[in-house]
């Protein structure tokens, strides 16, 4: 999991540096999406523990 940070924060960090242009752009819009979709994945995820009556 450090591995997959790690390597979202140096994607990050380039595509800060290149100002959100042209492929940095494409790529923040990209993360979004990505965001948007691990947002709502999550969400399933802790209502679906939550009916199952898991422990937190």
């Amino acid at each position: 999991m450090l591995k997959w940070t790690l390597i979202f924060l140096v994607l990050a960090l380039i595509a800060g540096v290149l100002g959100f242009t042209g492929i940095a752009g494409a790529a923040s819009q990209v993360a979004q999406i990505l965001f948007v979709i691990f947002l709502v994945l999550l969400v399933i995820s802790a209502l679906s523990r939550a009916f199952r009556g898991g422990t937190p």
